[in-house]
């Protein structure tokens, strides 16, 4: 659907039925549906309309606020997000074993060498973003920045603590890599 719906259409869906925009989400539209309830609908659902209510043009969703201050933060006050460690490694410990029998081993928690990897990447982030505001030249900024990914494509090995996978590093994309 091309039609943007402002609150207060009413929509006819192939299985809820009929209903009225209740709210515009940028996930979705909330509608309350006669016989169904209150449903989310997908913008790309495809849905009847019975009438057209104009979307107002300066309303800004408390999703999109959030979303713009969590970036702006992130970028310029060193604030880091929460990245949790994959639940395999809660509580688990990390084994430094010498070569040498006649030293100790060293033990870590994971968790806090898992803090220390996370505070690494957030520093290498700010970093970036700090060469992209200097007033350095251009090739400079340039080989500056191929030297951090190169230093994010060495930390790939630490990707398997991360829970979620938009955390991971990543370094070069190789040809046929988006």
């Amino acid at each position: 659907m091309d039609t943007i719906l402002g609150i207060g259409s009413r929509v006819r869906h192939a299985e809820f039925g009929i209903g009225v925009v209740i709210n515009v989400k940028s996930n979705g539209y909330v509608v309350t549906f006669i016989e169904t309830g209150v449903k989310i609908v997908k913008l790309t659902t495809p849905l009847e309309i019975i009438e057209l209510v104009e979307p107002d043009t300066d309303l800004v969703s408390l999703f999109d606020v959030e979303q713009s201050l969590s970036r702006i933060l992130q970028k310029w006050a060193d604030v880091s997000e929460i990245v949790p460690l994959g639940d395999k490694w809660k509580g688990g410990k990390l084994i430094l074993k010498p070569g040498r029998t006649d030293l100790a081993s060293k033990e870590l928690p994971i968790d806090a060498f898992f803090h220390k990897i996370v505070m690494m990447r957030d520093r290498l982030r700010v970093l970036e973003q700090r060469i992209n505001a200097s007033s350095i030249d251009d090739e400079e900024k340039v080989n500056m920045q191929q030297y951090i990914t190169r230093i994010y494509g060495s930390m790939t090995s630490f990707n398997v603590l991360f829970k979620q996978p938009e955390h991971y590093f990543s370094g070069e994309k190789t040809a046929g890599e988006s």
